[in-house]
């Protein structure tokens, strides 16, 4: 059976907090060896249609699953598997 590949998103103005997630987030996909595309959102407009009010924020297929945090690799791999 082969998974559906995750999408991964960052939500944030790419300051070293928003870097450090992602950073985070693709060392987790790494680790847990599973198929996702992670991508940096930096248009304020899309960041606000998660409705967060904090960034750094992580989404996970769409869901936000942190925000106003940097998520450790730990955190992301139990998101993500």
């Amino acid at each position: 059976m082969r998974l559906k590949m995750k999408r991964i998103e960052i939500l944030g103005s790419g300051c070293s907090k928003c870097n450090q997630l992602e950073s985070n987030a693709r060392k987790a996909v790494a680790e847990a060896g599973v198929e996702a595309e992670v991508v940096h959102v930096v248009d304020l407009k899309k960041i606000s249609e998660y409705k967060v009010l904090f960034t750094p924020a992580i989404a996970v297929d769409g869901v936000v699953k942190a925000s106003g945090k940097i998520s450790s690799v730990d955190e992301i791999k139990k998101w993500i598997v």
